[in-house]
């Protein structure tokens, strides 16, 4: 594994008093796609919303070398962690070029630029003047993804974003993860769809009752007939 940008070592996490987490360890390595699998309810969500200081947690997390567990979200993302939530929380009254502009939290423009965007969905290009909340799901999905993207994160942390999507969508997200890799930019997928997960990840960790129970390649997943039949397959 390469550096790693970000480190969590025995994470808890609480939703008043109920105790969701219980001491999750992982790390991801600077440039690489690591997916975190498991069942739904068992804890996945939460870890990466406890990394971006949106639950209650205790713990280390440790991004680009400093502490960051406790400090505000907007801080976090502003020292260059991205995220992207589920819900896809797009802006609906905004057109889809204010909501991408509103992505760049104010700072000039990174490494990534409008162009991109529109080069990796050109569907977006098509809809860049329309308001944000007629767009179909793939296509709010497209934006959630680009409109974190424009503000220049170091790593960014997606949560299910391939969930009800048409499989030709599906693959422009699979192309886009692996676009941000070989920018150098590091990638935590929450994903359930085992195919996509194995095909671009480096590693992969999968949970159990909010805690890690397996991690390795997709290779040794693969070989690891007990750990998907106990922990992956419904």
């Amino acid at each position: 594994m390469a550096a790693p940008i970000l480190e969590v070592e025995n994470l808890h996490a609480y939703y008043g008093k109920s105790h969701v987490l219980h001491g999750v360890d992982l790390s991801i390595g600077t440039g690489e796609i690591v997916s975190l699998l498991g069942r739904n309810g068992v804890g996945r969500s939460t870890t990466v919303k406890a990394i971006m200081g949106l639950v209650d947690a205790t713990g280390r997390v440790e991004f680009k070398g400093q502490p960051i567990r406790g400090l505000e979200a907007y801080r976090i993302a502003h020292r260059g962690l991205g995220y992207v939530p589920e819900s896809r929380d797009i802006f609906p009254t905004l057109t889809v070029e204010q909501n991408l502009l509103l992505g760049m939290k104010g700072k000039r423009p990174g490494r990534w630029s409008f162009e991109d965007m529109y080069r990796m969905f050109p569907r977006l290009r098509e809809r860049q003047h329309t308001q944000a909340g007629v767009l179909s799901g793939g296509e709010q999905q497209m934006l959630t993804l680009c409109r974190t993207l424009m503000g220049d994160p170091d790593l960014i942390m997606i949560d299910e974003p391939t969930e009800g999507l048409a499989p030709k969508i599906v693959e422009l997200v699979a192309d886009y993860l692996n676009e941000l890799k070989n920018r150098g930019i590091s990638v935590l997928l929450v994903e359930q769809k085992l195919a996509i997960a194995m095909k671009i990840s480096q590693r992969v960790y999968v949970m159990g009752h909010g805690h890690i129970v397996f991690e390795g390649t997709p290779q040794q997943l693969g070989a690891n007939a007990q750990v998907r039949r106990e922990w992956l397959e419904v």
